[in-house]
């Protein structure tokens, strides 16, 4: 045999890949000094004792208390924290309580939620194989022994047994097979079985390990056939563990990008906003450290105190909700915003949008026309090999042909089969034919089959063309023929495969999952576009999407210009998938990734959000943000409608709040300048921030409207910035207005010469227009909806209800506030109005440059 020749890669195991010093099998029996008959049970117990167990390494989930540690460093909540440290210094108790209540619930809400999520991952670690069926001697001299040993008990230098439906358990080289053949779609994406097969001396064919033929890795299972195998690698060693490893830093995602963005142009205010006043004060009024607790409660009442909250309820909310509804469990809270930001989906075809299983398209002759004749012989060879050759199970298109002719081959009388060989690529059953002959069926690779038919040149290559046409839309092909031969008693063998007559090609394509057509169409309806990188033919992934309504445009081969634009990228290794996923980041893109693979946990961990299924492979779920209970399209839909309902309702808080309390600092700002005595009581700012935070609890159980849930979620700070200056600055000509009305109240021709009224009134306002702003300020909201008031519109009216009522209560006495004269309700419900009318135009002409401009309210 001829010895490799491609040069050797060093990322591969000693062994594990081609090259001019690829060892030969004794070669490599003898570097692990054992032999075909195994090692001897010393020699094991000794290797186990120095290479260690061959287990995956365990993995590590923060407990409950890093968890809510962890949670302290997110940067509102440090802010926070020191505006917390800061009350207290200036002996602000009641706002330092405050706070810091706020800064513990946020971070038990998102610890609880997510250790939760742990705990439900907890049982789904059962992938990788248990036992093995091993050689092993008790001594030296004697002869070997099968036995079923734990599959943490092999090492290095162990001759393994692999039989139909076994988990490979470690990475080895074949030395004897017998029609083997193994899925590793696990590794590679690869939906079709591949063929395996013993070599002495591998050739240089293979670009990578998983191509070459005399080597099956940890985490493939065997399809069909047999075989012996010398164990190369165990434990953390195996291609599969070091996928399984501590992966690179993941980059931050869109939920991460976007809040902290929000958080520190708001921190900036925050820090500016104390000196400021300071400053002003001490130089237009000769006020100085005395207003330092109003310049602290200024601040605080630009911070939005509830974030924290309320957007750990809202994605607790939507994650449980998931996990009850839909068997989906989100593993870190803040993936469930970042489904809601997604636009561009990125998945394997295989199991997702097909199952795993392929389907007969049609028969057809020579002449490219329907055979149904051609069809009952392919049945009858995968029949009777099954039955005659002793077969475990029919392979996955033995079984598709077994159903497309529904008994149909029953007409043919079985005597002999010769099973289907991956070297030959052929299997042959053999027919009682006419008087005294029987009739060889033969099935196979079309190239194996035209070879050893009895046609012309010109014609073998009219067919293997008519082949080619087929499997270039994306069908697989096998060809059928068939040769009389006298009949006898003796054994056939391949060599009677001689002198056939071509009877016809029988084409098969992937079945579609059930429910992939209405998925591609609800996420495309969502503003999701669905891209497929597959390792599989370019034309069998593009024959999917088109039967399932997808439009593949261009299909591309990993590494071709561009490649990350296309729809569907075909031939795709895990790097090209990682190499994709970054691309489109780098573009401005949120990006999904589902993966239920080794080959996909790289681009698991550059998406934005890793998807995965409950029965991916171990590395795969762990390394996934969420994980589905099915690999359906469907879940991921109700999943990125569930993220769209949760990003709706905090952007809709962060609007609300963070316009008013802008409209309100600025307000204050320019009433402490232009008034003798401070505009609110410290006292009064933190009543006032406290019952509207606590109104704002409403939005994390608000339901927002349709238009939100069909656009992607995205928290741009540059929007957010631009729409709380607009309706900041409206709330403050409001706040001056109320000023004008209390001026008019205090010195006008009959003055109220008291702060208190003052204090009151505006307290009273400030609530009002909260009020106001909570109803009509909703995320997607028609202004004319004639919906019921939801919890917002119950908690608006319950602040509302407290604006007016609490000058009159003791409560308010203690803060200071006194009971308003009449005329000034009067005043102000007209303030009020054109303070709403002004909202709504406000409102309606942002809109429409939003939906202009592809956003949403």
């Amino acid at each position: 045999m001829a010895s490799e020749t491609a040069a050797p890669s060093p990322a591969w195991p000693a062994g594990v890949g081609p090259g001019p010093g690829a060892p030969t099998a004794l070669q490599e029996l003898r570097r692990l000094r054992s032999s075909p008959r195994g090692l001897t049970d010393a020699q094991a117990e000794s290797r186990l004792a120095d290479v260690g167990e061959n287990v995956l390494p365990e993995a590590r989930t923060p407990s409950w208390f890093r968890r809510f540690v962890r949670g302290l460093r997110d940067p509102f909540t440090t802010v926070l924290l020191c505006l917390g440290l800061v009350s207290a210094t200036v002996s602000a108790w009641g706002t330092a309580c405050v706070i810091l209540s706020l800064v513990v619930v946020s971070c038990l809400l998102r610890a609880t939620g997510e250790y939760r999520a742990d705990r439900s991952m907890a049982a789904l670690r059962d992938l990788v194989a248990t036992t093995a069926t091993v050689l092993r001697r008790p001594d030296a001299d004697l002869p070997p022994r099968e036995w079923e040993t734990p599959a943490a008990e092999l090492v290095p230098g162990d001759v393994i047994r692999l039989a139909p439906g076994d988990l490979v358990p470690a990475d080895v080289r074949l030395l004897r097979t017998g029609g083997l053949t193994v899925h590793q779609a696990a590794l590679t994406g690869e939906s079709a079985p591949v063929a395996k097969y013993a070599l002495d001396a591998p050739t240089a064919v293979a670009a990578g390990p998983f191509e070459q033929p005399h080597l099956c890795f940890q985490g493939s299972s065997v399809a069909t056939g047999g075989g012996t195998a010398l164990v190369l690698e165990t434990g953390t060693r195996t291609r599969f563990a070091r996928a399984h490893g501590a992966p690179a830093r993941r980059e931050a995602s869109a939920f991460e990008r976007s809040v902290h963005g929000i958080s520190w142009v708001l921190i900036r205010f925050m820090l500016l906003t104390p000196p400021l006043v300071l400053m002003a004060n001490a130089t237009l009024r000769d006020r100085g450290l005395e207003t330092l607790p109003f310049a602290v409660a200024v601040a605080v009442g630009l911070t939005p105190e509830m974030l924290p909250v309320i957007v750990t309820t809202c994605l607790a909310r939507g994650a449980r909700l998931l996990a009850r509804t839909h068997g989906v469990i989100v593993k870190r809270l803040p993936a469930l915003h970042d489904l809601g930001a997604v636009d561009v989906l990125c998945l394997d075809k295989t199991g997702t949008l097909t199952q795993d299983r392929p389907v007969v398209e049609r028969a057809l002759d020579g002449a490219g026309q329907d055979a149904p004749e051609v069809l009952r012989q392919a049945a009858a060879i995968a029949w009777w090999t099954l039955q005659l050759a002793d077969l475990p199970t029919p392979d996955a298109l033995d079984e598709a042909l077994l159903d497309a002719a529904d008994g149909s081959w029953e007409a043919y009388d079985g005597v002999a089969a010769v099973p289907f060989d991956p070297v030959r690529r052929l299997a042959t059953a053999v027919v009682r034919g006419g008087l005294g002959t029987h009739t060889l069926l033969v099935k196979g690779a079309p190239e194996a089959v035209l070879e050893r038919c009895a046609v012309a040149s010109d014609e073998r290559e009219r067919l293997l063309a008519l082949a080619a046409d087929q499997a270039r839309d994306g069908l697989r092909v096998i060809a059928v023929a068939a040769g009389d031969r006298p009949a006898r008693t003796r054994s056939y063998t391949p060599a009677d495969e001689r002198g056939l007559t071509f009877r016809g090609f029988v084409t098969f394509r992937d079945a579609l999952a059930p429910t992939a057509a209405r998925a591609l169409r609800d996420l495309a309806a969502r503003g999701v576009t669905v891209r497929i990188l597959t390792g599989d033919h370019p034309g069998t992934a593009a024959r999917a999407c088109r039967d399932l309504g997808l439009d593949p445009g261009e299909v591309r081969t990993a590494g071709a210009a561009d490649d990350h634009t296309a729809t569907v990228v075909a031939r795709c290794t895990p790097e090209d998938k990682a190499r994709i996923v970054t691309a489109l980041r780098r573009a401005g893109h949120t990006v999904g990734f589902l993966g239920d693979g080794v080959n996909d946990v790289p681009a698991l961990h550059a998406a934005d959000v890793g998807i995965a299924p409950r029965d991916a492979v171990d590395v795969a779920r762990e390394s996934a943000d969420v994980v589905l209970a099915f690999k359906d399209l469907t879940a991921i839909d109700h999943a990125v409608a569930a993220g769209r309902h949760s990003s709706g309702n905090i952007a809709t808080y962060l609007r609300v709040t963070l316009s008013s309390n802008l409209g309100n600092v600025v307000a204050m700002l320019g009433a402490g300048l232009l008034l003798p005595f401070l505009p609110m009581l410290p006292a009064q700012v933190l009543a006032q921030n406290l019952c509207f935070d606590a109104a704002q609890l409403a939005f994390a159980y608000d339901r927002p409207a349709p238009g939100v849930l069909t656009r992607p979620t995205v928290l741009r700070p540059r929007d957010f910035l631009r729409f709380i200056t607009g309706f900041g600055l409206l709330n403050a000509v409001a706040d001056l207005a109320t000023f004008a009305v209390l001026g008019l109240a205090l010195y006008g021709p009959d003055p109220l010469d008291d702060e208190a009224v003052f204090h009151s009134a505006w307290f009273t306002e400030n609530l009002l227009t909260q009020s106001l702003v909570m109803v009509l300020l909703r995320s997607g909201r028609g202004l004319a909806a004639g919906r019921a008031p939801g919890p917002v519109g119950r908690a608006a009216g319950v602040l509302a209800a407290l604006a007016l009522l609490l000058p009159f209560t003791p409560f308010g006495a203690v803060l200071g506030m006194t009971v308003l004269p009449m005329g000034y309700y009067v005043l102000l419900a007209a303030v009020l109005a054109l303070y709403a009318l002004a909202l709504w135009a406000a409102r309606a002409r942002y809109g429409r440059r939003a939906a202009a401009g592809g956003d949403h309210l």
